[in-house]
């Protein structure tokens, strides 16, 4: 059945058009695009205010919302902040998680996230006892994203040791990572081989760290990856700590480190991408693999300021995430991309308005593996987010309107619609599927912290 949707103005990149219409077929895709048109035709549903593409948040951690406020009594280190992170994995099961997931994850769709990728590795029972069926937690997952109508890619990840060891092992996980690991990566492939695609759903992979996942193990994950042409991310030296163990066991960097086990690649997205050197930057720019940053989580944590401008430059295409969830907001991630390379280099203008959204929108589905998503246009999904442009934060002369008010002015609150190939998720700022979010989030969390 084909659904028809008028935008009031729509960000069409690289422009804002006024009187857009949207016809869309029974898969979910954009069969037509129109503009000029002043009206709403009959029987079309009227999105008034600005609409963009759907949101791509390419790195989530969904039981990280249970953490926030929470980890903010006193200062600590990144490292404090991972031992109270523990803490809430371990009272994890796949109902809470479930329950949990499908939250945040509708929390993401007011905010006008349309897919996540979620780097997840959460795999089993505390202690590593298996479930019945292995990859019960990452079908919570999956689960949760359908309810909340958003799309995944589950980046489903190894995680086999706690510290960099030698070429071929490294420190065994903890008592609170064991339910990371499957002891090697072999044994990740074989568990991972058994999630499959379906139409909301794609599975990629990730290798956690160089921490994580020894050396001689990394082409095992590459390889699973490759024969699928699925996406792979990383964590990539999000600490100084990760890059002095590397150079210290390897002799290199962990980004060298990944280049020599053939990690790189197009379909690859490195996360964070801290602290890297000039030969770091050129090896992932070479390669083409990507960068995700995620500047409300690396600020919160006190990671860093990665050179995300030299990345880009050098030829890493730029997505973005919300990692911790200390927000939820990728306007705001798109913004503090560029205010953060103005504090550290004393100059504005770093990236157009337009730049910032495409890396929130079509950079960062292709990031995830969804290729026809993130743009307006036929042939993509119908995933479109309106912004209100009468909020305290938006209101003011529609004349000249562009990116800029999305990326600058707005916040995830703005939010008025969310449509997910073609179906009203978020109608009016509010949640079509879960109804009260905050109490959904409020319910989960609060059973977590009991």
């Amino acid at each position: 059945m084909q659904v028809t949707y008028w935008l009031e103005h729509a960000w069409i990149d690289p422009a804002v058009e006024s009187g857009v219409v949207v016809e869309v077929a029974a898969d979910g895709r954009i069969s037509a695009v129109r503009t000029g048109v002043e009206a709403p035709p009959p029987g079309a549903t009227a999105l008034r205010g600005l609409t963009v593409p759907g949101l791509a948040n390419a790195h989530s951690h969904a039981f990280h919302r249970a953490l926030r406020s929470h980890v903010q009594v006193g200062s600590g280190t990144f490292w404090t902040w991972r031992d109270t992170m523990y803490s809430y994995a371990d009272r994890l099961t796949p109902d809470t998680y479930h329950a949990l997931a499908r939250a945040v994850y509708a929390e993401m769709a007011l905010t006008g996230i349309t897919t996540v990728g979620e780097f997840h590795y959460l795999h089993h029972a505390p202690g590593g006892t298996r479930y019945a069926d292995p990859n019960a937690m990452g079908e919570a997952l999956i689960a949760a994203a359908a309810e909340a109508g958003i799309r995944i890619t589950l980046l489903d990840t190894a995680y086999v040791s706690s510290a960099i060891g030698d070429k071929h092992s490294g420190k065994a996980p903890d008592e609170h990572q064991q339910r990371f690991s499957d002891g090697t990566t072999e044994a990740w492939a074989e568990r991972a081989s058994l999630l499959k695609d379906r139409d909301h759903a794609k599975i990629g992979a990730a290798v956690h760290s160089v921490r994580a996942v020894p050396a001689g193990q990394l082409s095992t994950v590459a390889e699973w990856a490759q024969s699928r042409d699925a996406a792979l991310h990383v964590h990539l030296s999000e600490q100084v700590a990760e890059n002095e163990a590397c150079l210290a066991a390897h002799g290199c960097t962990p980004t060298q480190l990944l280049a020599e086990h053939g990690v790189l690649g197009e379909r690859t997205v490195g996360v964070h991408n801290t602290h890297m050197t000039d030969e770091d930057i050129a090896l992932l720019g070479n390669s083409r693999t990507g960068t995700c940053m995620c500047p409300t989580t690396e600020r919160d944590l006190a990671d860093g300021i990665g050179p995300a401008v030299a990345l880009q430059k050098a030829g890493s295409p730029l997505s973005l995430g919300s990692d911790s969830h200390a927000v939820i907001d990728l306007f705001e991630e798109a913004r503090a991309m560029e205010l953060n390379e103005r504090l550290r280099t004393q100059t504005r203008g770093h990236w157009t308005a337009a730049a910032l959204l495409r890396a929130a929108t079509v950079d960062g589905h292709a990031a995830l593996g969804w290729d026809d998503a993130g743009r307006i246009e036929t042939g993509n999904f119908a995933d479109l987010v309106t912004v209100a442009l009468d909020s305290v934060r938006t209101a003011g002369p529609v004349a000249g309107l562009g990116a800029e008010i999305a990326v600058f002015a707005a916040s995830g609150a703005d939010v008025k619609h969310t449509v997910v190939g073609g179906k009203h998720v978020v109608r009016d700022g509010r949640h079509e599927l879960v109804g009260d979010v905050a109490e959904a989030l409020a319910s989960s969390i609060g059973a977590l912290r009991a």
